[in-house]
């Protein structure tokens, strides 16, 4: 097996590859689609079943650029070889009524049904957001996030994609014009041949409340792959199912390889995420930290400058050190705008990632947020990340080659995940 995954950001594409590299597959992650000719080998693993994740930044950009990057991105994989499609989006279902999780399937499906035979079945998606051991669990069609309603939870306010519904089939079902049906989990409890029975066309969404289970639903979407194209999606639980499969039964070359290893000649933290996980991260970190207010950085141009010297005189350049976006959030929203406050973070962000490797050579970054994530491997001119160990489930450490021909290790972590040591125990396994 051959899985080719589209994922709708960065932290998102490392946290399905980590997941399936622990799971025995080889995994990498491809930031963006290559602009230059690249052979098969050069994408997937040269011989048995191996994993590819194109990782984009689509989650909350316009719907046309979503689903143009994301048709895009499965095409090149496709035609690299991929023989199963994956839509990886967030396990906490961040979309609104418009989308962008509705299109970009609907695009995939079209996407694997251009191969198809005149007269096959139609394309169908399959999958689920649940991943258990993120504490992410869907029953009755009603996504749980932490042991709550997923509107129950912080990401009720998220400032982007506030999630005001906990049901994936009414999030799902406004964003396309194709039905949207649900697998119960006591279906799933009956096993693969009960779950590919109530298969419908369109989307199909299954109820998952552990790995089990999961593994339940990969079975279930490569019996269904046998007779009609489908695209596999979710959070990274159904990609991890489908490695154990196909470990099982096709064969894989074990588990992940170990990465090079990289000198220690700094640590960074850069966070600019707002979610109640990462808040937690920067409170329990005790090391040496800087705060960044989106107000600030309009208000006054040196705001950066000056942060750059303060980095520049430490005393100690080997201990982590924490820059965070300002956790009032809502001030800076109101007065810039959420778009603009946003974009004045992940500016400054990136400027910083950039200019600490290069010029203070930083040798590992921790970077919190998805879309800060994003930011900084662009600004980096990095094009591909060797997946390596898990610091926390869905968080793996990866080696990569700037634009600039500097070797780094980057752990990029979505901002809903980690336990609130994150920022300071992965250095005891980093690359």
């Amino acid at each position: 097996m051959r899985l080719g995954a589209v994922a709708d950001d960065v932290t998102g594409a490392c946290d399905l590859a980590g997941r399936v590299a622990e799971a025995g597959l080889p995994a990498s992650v491809l930031l963006g689609i290559p602009v230059s000719d690249v052979s098969p080998d050069d994408v997937f693993a040269p011989a048995g079943s191996s994993c590819a994740v194109v990782a984009l930044k689509v989650r909350t950009a316009p719907v046309a650029h979503a689903v143009a990057a994301s048709s895009e991105a499965a095409r090149f994989l496709v035609g690299a070889g991929a023989t199963l499609l994956y839509q990886k989006y967030c396990s906490t279902f961040d979309s609104t009524p418009e989308g962008n999780i509705g299109p970009i399937a609907d695009a995939l499906a079209a996407v694997a049904a251009e191969g198809a035979a005149a007269g096959a079945p139609t394309a169908v998606t399959i999958g689920t957001p649940a991943t258990p051991d993120a504490a992410r669990t869907q029953y009755q069609g009603v996504l749980f996030a932490g042991g709550v309603p997923l509107a129950e939870s912080p990401m009720r306010d998220h400032p982007l994609t506030p999630m005001r519904d906990s049901n994936v089939v009414r999030l799902l079902a406004p964003q396309t014009s194709a039905p949207v049906s649900l697998v119960r989990w006591l279906d799933v409890q009956r096993g693969t041949d009960a779950v590919v029975d109530r298969i419908g066309d369109g989307h199909t969404l299954v109820d998952a409340l552990t790995d089990d289970d999961l593994d339940t639903v990969a079975a279930a979407v490569l019996r269904v792959a046998a007779e009609r194209p489908v695209i596999a999606g979710g959070g990274a639980g159904v990609g991890a199912a489908l490695a154990r499969v196909a470990v099982r039964e096709f064969g894989a070359t074990g588990p992940a390889a170990s990465l090079p290893a990289v000198p220690v000649t700094g640590r960074l933290i850069l966070a600019g995420s707002a979610s109640a996980a990462t808040r937690g991260q920067i409170a329990a970190f005790t090391g040496e930290r800087h705060e960044l207010d989106p107000l600030d950085l309009a208000r006054d141009p040196g705001t950066l400058d000056r942060l750059r010297e303060a980095l520049a005189a430490r005393a100690d350049r080997l201990a982590p050190v924490l820059v965070h976006a300002s956790p009032d959030v809502t001030t800076a929203q109101r007065e810039l705008g959420a778009e603009r406050a946003a974009a004045l973070l992940e500016d400054a962000l990136s400027e910083l990632a950039a200019w600490a490797v290069n010029e203070l050579e930083v040798s590992h970054l921790l970077v919190a947020g998805g879309e800060t994530s994003g930011a900084v491997t662009t600004r980096l001119g990095i094009e591909r990340l060797r997946i390596g160990v898990q610091a926390a489930p869905g968080v793996p450490w990866a080696v990569a080659r700037t634009g600039s021909g500097r070797t780094v290790a980057v752990l990029l972590k979505s901002g809903n995940f980690g336990l609130p040591t994150l920022f300071t125990d992965p250095w005891e396994v980093a690359p």
